[in-house]
């Protein structure tokens, strides 16, 4: 062969291979990306026309179903009966936007089997059951009305859970939006929520992160009680503003005034009526080190296990406060840099009802095949101590105190043993967050941990408090649970 042949030869050769290595490469390893690219309509027209198993709340609420297509008997289409109600926890399947919640975590269970691929014909043929599985809930479905209706519409969100399981019972996020209306290949809604500045996407309840307010000073309490040897008898000095050292800045309590008369107050007079200037003196007495490492026995800064993805909520780390005893004390009150998500701080909440322990929790109680058989069933596991017993035990009388005679009086039902702390978690330039968190006690039955957070005030704006806003709505949402159960 002579020279021009084989210089030919050569290029035709690396030609050639360039074109295999780019074959390769948009088949093997980008191909799976284009395939499951939310905007690749052939992938979800593929998809539509696998069935789906059905959702059902835990009292047996239609959450999610497929209908056959009457112009197409091979395609499906997702209906949710609920609407917004179960936005964000069942999510949305079969949309030009990315799947969401439930729907997208539990996809691999929820759909059918039966499809062209290679992978489902070998299924076939070696007799597995392909049909589509369905999935029951935790979730009680009046419960989880009452919790729409007590946000009212408002910007926030609800977590109610079985402290001694870690079932969540109701999780709610506002504003919310109707899943029936994304289904298909329309982009117009889809673009619209997802420009929309209130976020109706986003789910509030595992997915945004708010300063907790003074409902971290149970945290506080905590590490007084647990590391410091505290009690509830124990005193602690009692000015009506606390310099913050190394600074011109000073903490107050809501009213100005002193918590109460005299020059020293109880560590249970100060939880009871959620005194500022005690608890700024609380966590600098116990310290950088040991007020970060009772948060993070609650499970601060670390990812909660959960079927939903979700925010992590943070404390500071101890490195980072030590020395700044003015830092200290804004942590201890729950401000600062401290961000907590509702879920998080309802497991706060179900830690202090439960014995100082916090169990995983789960949305998924069922998995159920297409004979109607339980495939699968959640056994609940514990995540983490929190506390010991005794200390989860005194900050739970306190809190049932302040309940019954302090901040939480809205969240009062007579004749039940409710728990309770409220909080009013300042936000720069905006109205404060309004927060409370509690549980509540029968003889009969589990006990109902919860965390309300309503954004910004809500309808009150400035004038809101945990006590005024989110109180009466804990109260509502315990109601109608102790009506579930009685």
């Amino acid at each position: 062969m002579n020279r021009p042949l084989r210089r030919l030869a050569s290029v035709v050769f690396v030609a050639f291979a360039i074109l295999a290595a780019g074959t390769t490469y948009a088949q093997v390893l980008a191909g799976p990306g284009y395939r499951d690219d939310n905007r690749n309509t052939r992938a979800i027209l593929d998809e539509a026309r696998r069935e789906r198993g059905v959702i059902l709340s835990a009292d047996g609420a239609l959450l999610a179903e497929s209908i056959s297509d009457p112009s197409d008997p091979r395609s499906f289409r997702r209906r949710y009966p609920q609407g917004p109600t179960y936005a964000h926890v069942v999510g949305v399947a079969a949309t030009i936007l990315a799947d969401r919640g439930l729907e997208a975590e539990l996809a691999d269970t929820l759909e059918s089997g039966r499809d062209a691929t290679i992978s489902g014909l070998f299924s076939a043929l070696t007799g597995d059951d392909l049909r589509a599985h369905s999935v029951r809930l935790t979730i009680d479905d009046r419960l989880q009305h009452a919790a729409v209706e007590g946000l009212g519409g408002q910007r926030g969100a609800i977590v109610a859970l079985d402290p001694t399981t870690g079932a969540v019972l109701a999780m709610v996020s506002a504003p919310t939006f109707d899943p029936n209306g994304l289904i298909g290949l329309t982009t117009d809604l889809g673009d619209a929520l997802e420009n929309d500045p209130s976020r109706p996407l986003l789910n509030r309840a595992i997915q945004e992160t708010y300063a907790p307010g003074s409902t971290f000073k149970t945290v506080t309490a905590a590490a007084a009680i647990e590391v410091g040897g505290a009690t509830a008898d124990s005193l602690f000095p009692n000015p009506a503003q606390l310099a913050l050292p190394g600074t011109t800045a000073t903490i107050s309590n809501f009213d100005g005034e002193t918590c109460g008369p005299g020059d020293e107050v109880t560590l249970a007079v100060a939880l009871i009526r959620s005194c500022n200037t005690i608890f700024g003196v609380i966590g600098m007495d116990a310290g950088a080190e040991d007020l970060i490492a009772t948060a993070e026995a609650f499970g601060f800064n670390d990812a909660i296990p959960f079927a939903l993805r979700g925010a992590t909520s943070a404390v500071p780390d101890a490195e980072s406060l030590v020395g700044d005893l003015a830092a200290v004390a804004q942590t201890a009150l729950g401000q600062r840099d401290v961000r907590a998500t509702p879920l998080q701080m309802a497991l706060v909440a179900s830690a202090i009802a439960n014995g100082g322990v916090i169990m995983t929790p789960y949305l998924v109680d069922e998995i159920i095949d297409a004979d109607g058989d339980v495939v699968d069933k959640t056994a609940p596991t514990e995540w983490r101590r929190a506390t010991s017993p005794a200390t989860a035990r005194v900050i739970g009388d306190l809190m049932r105190e302040a309940v019954d005679s302090g901040t939480g009086r809205n969240a009062a039902i007579r004749d039940l043993a409710v728990s309770g702390k409220t909080g009013t978690a300042e936000v720069p330039d905006g109205p404060p967050h309004a927060w409370f968190i509690g549980f509540a006690l029968m003889d009969t039955t589990s006990p109902l941990a919860l965390a309300v957070v309503i954004e910004s005030g809500g309808d009150l704006g400035d004038d809101a408090t945990g006590g005024g806003v989110a109180a009466p709505i804990a109260r509502q949402l315990i109601e109608t649970w102790v009506a579930l159960i009685s």
